[in-house]
């Protein structure tokens, strides 16, 4: 716990969106039908992934990455948000507030940076293909998912460490559907000049910075593209990849506007929503645009159920 003037901070009122009695239940239903897609969606991914060895490649173990990042951070922002909606609780332990910052920050981080490091591995793939299996084999893969994940776990640390360690004012709301770093932020009556210069350069390195890697490599791959000369095939690649880039702007444009915007700028009402945007549509989105799609994860997914289904007919209990 955190000692402030007389005041022992143990726990915070989540607002959420009660300030907006006409709309709370219509997003509330909205991040259910989001947060059940979710899961539906990258559990789906991860399942053919693991049964179906021709799913064994670098982008599908990226893919797979991605699905638990999501799986993870959707649970840790919305599970509380809709639990609470239910039950009519707003309120959550200071330990609680604690981890769930925590863990949105060290997914959320760990996120941007494997964006990143599978938009080159697709600019890999398409413009280098002989070299492909020699660049990204399965040491440097790993090698790239480890370094992401603990990339985002130790800025997590710091920038969490960092904020909890300043004295709060004794006003416990948090104006937002989670503990967002922000958000708490806004409670602290000491100087926080240091805490928004040490979050500055950990935005910077991981937003603009991915988000430029990103944009530098479907460059290539754009480039690559144009020299194919079917107009069928440069159409679906084209579409493809507008996808991808539609899906990359939706995750990184609101998380910019978010933690890169001017101090001055008071926007927490906007927030709350922009977050819902990276928190829980582009999770969502993500292995639609990503890989339900894909002709080999449809042929992946038929073939399990075809199995599934093979075993349940002919299995000795089923007689």
């Amino acid at each position: 716990m955190i000692k402030t003037n007389l005041t022992v901070i143990s726990y915070f009122i989540v607002l959420g969106f009660t300030q907006y009695p006409k709309v709370e239940i219509t997003v509330f239903v909205l991040c259910l039908l989001m947060y059940l897609i979710t899961l539906l969606g990258n559990m789906i991914l991860i399942s053919i992934t693991i049964l179906d060895s021709r799913l064994h490649t670098p982008m599908y173990f990226f893919l797979s990455n991605l699905s638990i990042l999501d799986i993870w951070y959707t649970s840790s922002a919305l599970t509380p948000m809709l639990t609470n909606f239910v039950s009519g609780k707003d309120t959550i332990s200071f330990s609680g507030c604690a981890a769930q910052m925590y863990f949105s920050l060290a997914v959320g981080s760990t996120e941007c940076v494997l964006l990143s490091m599978m938009a080159y591995d697709r600019y890999v793939a398409i413009c280098s293909p002989l070299r492909y299996p020699i660049i990204m084999n399965k040491r440097i893969c790993v090698q790239i998912a480890a370094g992401s994940w603990v990339t985002g776990c130790l800025t997590a640390f710091v920038e969490t460490m960092s904020v909890l360690q300043l004295p709060l004012c004794g006003n416990s709301v948090i104006n937002h559907f989670a503990c967002e770093i922000l958000a708490v932020l806004k409670l602290v009556c000491a100087d926080t000049s240091k805490v928004q210069l040490i979050m500055l350069v950990i935005s910077i390195l991981l937003l603009p910075m991915p988000m430029l890697l990103i944009c530098i490599s479907y460059a290539f791959i754009l480039s690559n593209i144009l020299r194919i000369s079917s107009a069928d095939g440069r159409g679906k690649a084209f579409s493809t990849c507008a996808a991808h880039l539609t899906v990359v702007i939706l995750f990184y444009g609101t998380a910019l506007s978010m933690y890169l915007k001017p101090s001055a700028v008071d926007s927490q009402e906007i927030d709350k929503f922009m977050a819902l945007v990276y928190g829980a549509l582009t999770p969502m989105l993500n292995p639609i645009i990503y890989s339900l799609r894909n002709k080999e994860v449809k042929a992946a997914v038929k073939k399990v159920l075809i199995r599934q289904l093979l075993c349940a007919l002919f299995s000795p209990n089923s007689k």
